[in-house]
């Protein structure tokens, strides 16, 4: 029987040092926007972002949990989550997928 408890759960880590982004390689990671707005998304894989700018509420279709992250955050995004984001001020970001 599969276990509830195995529920993807978002990280967001504030202001992470900059000495840790040099060592992630974070400029050199793709880039990516969007305007303000609500969007569906389902992550296939893994990813890690970290923020430029922007403000994004985020509710989680399985369990209804909210997470509201914005610029200078680096977040970590399970692979298997579904998701509303609800952009609040327009997203700039750079990610990479694991």
């Amino acid at each position: 029987m599969a276990s509830s408890s195995s529920n993807p759960r978002i990280i967001v880590q504030k202001n992470p040092s900059q000495s840790q982004l040099n060592e992630l390689g974070i400029k050199s990671w793709p880039k990516w926007g969007c305007s303000p707005g609500k969007y569906q998304l389902k992550f296939d894989a893994q990813e890690t972002c970290y923020l430029i700018r922007g403000k994004v509420k985020v509710t989680t279709k399985n369990s209804n949990e909210t997470i509201e992250f914005g610029a200078g955050d680096l977040v970590i995004i399970p692979k298997g989550l579904s998701c509303t984001w609800d952009v609040s001020i327009a997203v700039d970001k750079h990610y990479k997928f694991d």
